[in-house]
């Protein structure tokens, strides 16, 4: 194998600001694209879902609730390959045999967490019993979940891979199968629930099984592209994929833990909004799911751009230099933040426009529920920034391999002041639902200040002092 074909070291130093926002861009905008895209093929399933009529769009929206969290709270936990992975490369490139053992244990890992998160989503029935679900929303719930939930350990695989790609140079990879496994699921889901191609007609299970097969189709997609180009195919991460290496496992289990706890607590609170919106009205309810789907379709941009920083970042850390991880952090910040200011500014502009993705705002029908979401759009605006900058601090820090301290600042962020003012706010005064979203914006608020604050200490607490 020609050297060429082995990614090289990233700079070290005297490149400037200028080369790090070119790097983070070229690396960034991918995967920003690529959230996008994942977005956009869980809109697929909600379309051809809906068509089955309203109990069986509601059940699997139950259904979905606790396998989603599951699924983001295993990505943080085998992700945290990633900055393993950039950290090597920054010390030794192209560091070959180390890249491939940490990847192996990642898959390794995707496959014993993905059956220990089957049976975490089998606590669905007991979950809807004991939350009072009806009879036929249960039945039809648990024959889907019975299904969806084959696809969490290949959902998994394809986490480590993306991860791999992208750090190794390769992030419009994960970009392009993304885009590709839309198409392989719109097409599952026209065959398999409502019997086209010579399918059989399955109704919600067939949404199911065209997940299954979409999990699938995107590994052995990820595996093709790995194994026909050069600079991916040189490191032979299937090879010797039995031979264990129990040290780098328990380092990704050690990283990823209290990456898994922090997405965990952050869901938790979207949550808990949810419960707390329905308990004051149905129409509240409706126009927080509305509104808080188009600040979610805004926050994958910075979320991408977290995962940007965490690979550039790591580059630097493996390197020991200082110098570079600060950059590199820095140019991520920046980024996200500006595009934030953007969606802030959309937001107060255009939010009748940006509903109209979802619901019809002229609708007689929905005047009471967009007069809310527009109440609760302009809130959205005014987090926008923090919510982008703590995506990415976090980011930069995961590049230092720090996630313990950060995990701990989520957990009190979304849970002290951030539950805590939402609670006091939406029923200790006639805030309502604006209060609950005041109380969204804080916890968002302190997660920001305190992830910021801690990577601005990074030398002084040292963080840069590479293992």
């Amino acid at each position: 194998m020609s050297t060429g074909t082995v990614f090289a070291p990233p700079p070290t130093g005297g490149d400037g600001w200028r080369r790090e926002l070119a790097e983070t861009f070229r690396l960034s905008w991918p995967l920003a694209l690529a959230n996008l895209l994942q977005m956009l093929t869980y809109a697929v399933d909600v379309i051809f879902i809906a068509r089955l009529g309203e109990e069986p769009l509601a059940a699997s929206a139950v259904a979905v609730a606790l396998f989603g969290l599951v699924l983001w709270a295993l990505c943080g936990l085998t992700g945290a390959v990633a900055p393993l992975i950039a950290e090597e490369i920054g010390a030794r490139a192209p560091a070959l045999r180390p890249i491939r053992r940490a990847t192996r244990m990642a898959l390794w890992l995707s496959v014993i967490t993905g059956a220990v998160g089957m049976g975490l989503c089998l606590l669905l029935d007991p979950l809807m019993r004991a939350t009072g679900q009806q009879p036929g929303i249960i039945a039809l719930a648990n024959q889907y979940n019975l299904l969806v939930i084959w696809s969490l350990a290949p959902m998994l695989v394809n986490n480590v891979l993306r991860s791999f790609v992208s750090a190794l140079g390769r992030p419009v990879f994960a970009t392009a199968i993304t885009a590709s496994g839309i198409a392989v699921n719109a097409l599952a889901n026209y065959a398999f629930i409502f019997g086209n191609f010579g399918a059989p007609e399955l109704g919600l299970r067939g949404a199911a099984v065209a997940t299954i097969i979409t999990s699938l189709v995107t590994v052995a997609v990820y595996i093709a592209a790995i194994r026909l180009d050069p600079r991916l195919h040189c490191y032979h991460i299937f090879g010797f994929f039995w031979r264990p290496d129990w040290h780098r496992f328990g380092k990704i289990v050690r990283l990823g833990t209290p990456i898994a706890l922090t997405i965990t607590a952050e869901a938790g609170i979207f949550g808990a909004a949810a419960f707390l919106m329905g308990n004051i009205g149905t129409a509240q309810l409706a126009a927080h799911t509305v509104a808080l789907q188009i600040a979610a379709l805004a926050f994958q941009v910075p979320f991408g751009i977290g995962q940007a920083a965490t690979i550039r970042v790591g580059y630097f850390y493996g390197a020991r230099d200082s110098a570079g991880v600060g950059r590199a952090g820095w140019t991520a910040i920046a980024m996200g933040g500006g595009f934030m200011v953007f969606t802030a500014l959309s937001l107060l502009v255009a939010p009748r426009l940006l509903l109209s993705i979802y619901i019809d705002p002229a609708a007689p029908a929905n005047a009471v529920m967009v007069e809310f979401a527009l109440g609760y759009l302009a809130i959205a605006a005014a987090f926008q920034l923090v919510d982008g900058l703590q995506a990415v601090a976090a980011g930069a820090l995961r590049g230092l391999q720090d996630t313990r301290i950060p995990m701990w600042i989520a957990i009190f962020s979304y849970w002290v002041p951030g539950i805590g003012t939402a609670l006091w706010l939406g029923f200790g005064t006639p805030l309502g639902g604006t209060g609950v979203w005041i109380g969204l914006a804080t916890g968002l608020s302190f997660a920001a200040v305190l992830l910021g604050a801690r990577w601005a200490r990074r030398d002084r607490l040292g963080l840069t002092a590479s293992a």
